[in-house]
């Protein structure tokens, strides 16, 4: 796998510089971790150089990070290889739109702590199953940032 396919996107409140995105760097050294600021559409300008017109990118999305990745492969599916999102917040307002689209076929992989007490499980669940017709849903015994399971999970298989 060419690491430096695979990108980092941050939450809402959150860098480049935390923890999980250092982690993910230790673990996939050359991967990219940008840092992103303002609005969801300015993250979405922000984000779009990055990816261009290259493909086969790994997308792993933390929260606000997960939304932003879910739509940038709802609208550009032959870029990405495969998506992983932590915890995503696909209940906001900039989601809304994807859900009368066909479902995306990407490899989705979408990691979700039982105590999150930020995004809720079940109802991002119900639209992650709308949106992803190649889906693997992990639930976890974990709370928002999904620090123990960090620790617990084989991320170079879950990136495979």
């Amino acid at each position: 796998m060419d690491n430096s396919k695979i990108i980092y996107l941050h939450g809402l409140e959150s860098t480049s510089q935390s923890g999980k995105a250092r982690q993910f760097a230790q673990l996939f050294p050359g991967m990219i971790t940008p840092d992103f600021t303002g609005s969801f559409e300015e993250r979405m300008e922000q984000l779009a150089p990055i990816l261009a017109d290259k493909t086969d990118w790994t997308i792993i999305g933390s929260s606000f990070g997960g939304l932003m990745g879910t739509v940038f492969t709802c609208n550009h599916p032959t870029q990405v290889r495969k998506l992983i999102l932590l915890a995503p917040a696909l209940l906001r307002d900039h989601f809304a739109s994807y859900l009368d689209l066909e479902p995306v076929s990407i490899p989705t992989i979408i990691i979700h702590g039982t105590e999150d007490d930020v995004v809720p499980l079940k109802p991002v669940r119900e639209l992650a199953e709308k949106t992803f017709s190649n889906l693997k849903y992990i639930v976890v015994e974990d709370g928002h940032r999904l620090h123990k399971a960090f620790e617990e999970l084989n991320w170079k298989e879950i990136l495979e």
